[in-house]
């Protein structure tokens, strides 16, 4: 995801994703990353949850407007 990531940057788009494995994601240096504390497959969380998915994504699109990449916040 982070090569992608980068080209997409490069042509003017901001992105921002959500990691469940940072110590990999740090060493791609991804522009902006949401490091969630859930297994592997479930990136917001579990199922039937959705006000929770929700806030998980609210808390990674909060990371658009940051210029100060690479950033990697933690959820929650």
């Amino acid at each position: 995801m982070g090569l992608a990531q980068a080209e997409i940057e490069r042509r003017g788009i901001v992105t921002a994703s959500i990691t469940m494995l940072p110590e990999i994601t740090r060493k791609i240096r991804v522009p902006r990353a949401l490091e969630v504390p859930y297994p592997l497959g479930f990136p917001l969380g579990t199922a039937n949850d959705p006000s929770g998915q929700r806030a998980v994504l609210t808390a990674v699109l909060d990371l658009l407007p940051r210029r100060d990449v690479p950033v990697m916040e933690s959820y929650p």
